[in-house]
């Protein structure tokens, strides 16, 4: 196998030009440590102009392997929740369950931590053990406890990690319950997309603590969260930007869709917005926030594309326009959702009617 020190370099570099790397002690981290070494079990590369989309394994001994270790990029390592790169040859239709994360947003994440020497750190979701192997080499293996849910995954990161010369403390269950034994913890990275933050997590952390997640939802867009635990066992803090994205923590994601609901049922009305201002990732991060629970599906239907809202807590669709709750309603739920359209679109009333979201439609609006 070719030496993988130039490649390494490479993306040091590339890391530090980005302005991910900004640190000494990090550059150094990332400089000593093989990427490659925590895929040796190869990573599916995704099959262009596939839909649905199919994934094909790359294995240590196809020539494109060690480079693609050092693309800043992340490598998807499980799909299905179980099948890894080893187990097939051609390709899989079915979604991905478990990646090594581009380095440039994990050296981001680690120097937004602000460890210090001595640190105690907390990882949500140990993944390949990349980013847990960063952490050992900065602080040392006692220093840092990882959690995560998939047994197999933990599996071969402690393989990895120990092929490394790292021993961290490895728990197999539930992240998002931390891991109560070993705190108080100075520092919680969360690896993976939240919905909310845990409060296990924040009572875990020591006052004065900082804990990093990223936010997300079933719309998909996220950003990173840096809370500063306070005396009284709460935490604040502010989003951080550059539009991250992990995938959803496995407790979090959303059901399964089922049976999709009549398309042709319900009430037609103009919109004053349509479905494409969710191209806009802030407004789709805003519009997951008041409705957190709604799901966005876009699909065929009488030759047509079809834009379509399902709220799992209301029991409510939308179908072709935003969702906007009009003024003497007094439901919690209300978002502007896209730019102004002129097609028509119907909500399908469910179980709790008063819930759903009327539409409006104001040829120039300016509000």
């Amino acid at each position: 196998m070719k030496n993988d020190e130039e490649p390494r370099a490479r993306l040091v570099e590339r890391l530090t030009a980005d302005g991910h790397l900004r640190t000494g002690p990090w550059r150094e981290a990332v400089s000593a440590l093989p990427r490659h070494a925590f895929l040796r079990g190869g990573f599916f590369r995704e099959v262009g102009g596939s839909t649905p989309t199919a994934w094909t394994p790359v294995m240590p001994d196809d020539p494109r392997w060690l480079e693609s270790c050092y693309d800043d990029v992340s490598l998807v390592t499980q799909i299905a929740g179980t099948v890894v790169p080893g187990d097939l040859r051609g390709e899989i239709m079915r979604a991905p369950t478990s990646s090594s994360t581009l380095p440039g947003l994990v050296v981001r994440m680690l120097e937004d931590l602000r460890v210090e020497s001595g640190h105690r750190v907390l990882e949500i979701g140990t993944g390949t053990g990349y980013s847990t192997a960063l952490l050992c080499h900065r602080l040392g293996d006692d220093a840092v406890t990882s959690v995560e849910i998939d047994e197999d995954v933990s599996t071969r990161a402690r393989n990895a990690l120990g092929h490394c010369g790292f021993t961290p403390e490895l728990i197999v269950g539930d992240g998002l319950a931390g891991h109560h034994a070993g705190a108080p913890y100075d520092r919680v990275i969360a690896t993976c997309g939240l919905l909310t933050v845990p409060r296990a997590l924040i009572e875990q952390t020591r006052p004065g603590g900082i804990v990093l997640v990223t936010l997300c939802g079933w719309l998909y867009s996220s950003e990173l969260a840096r809370l500063t635990v306070h005396q009284d066992g709460t935490a604040s803090g502010r989003l951080l930007g550059g539009q991250v994205s992990f995938m959803l923590a496995r407790p979090h994601l959303p059901p399964p869709l089922g049976l999709l609901p009549d398309l042709d049922a319900g009430d037609e009305r103009p919109a004053v917005l349509g479905p494409d201002a969710l191209d806009d990732w802030t407004i789709r991060f805003v519009a997951q926030l008041v409705a957190p629970r709604a799901q966005y599906v876009i699909l065929t239907h009488d030759g047509r594309t079809e834009h379509l809202f399902l709220d799992v807590g209301t029991g409510t669709t939308g179908r072709g326009a935003s969702l906007r709750r009009e003024p003497e309603d007094r439901s919690p739920h209300h978002a502007a959702l896209g730019r102004l359209s002129p097609q028509p679109c119907r909500t399908s009333r469910g179980s709790r009617p008063e819930e759903v979201w009327p539409f409006s439609h104001e040829t120039n609006n300016t509000e």
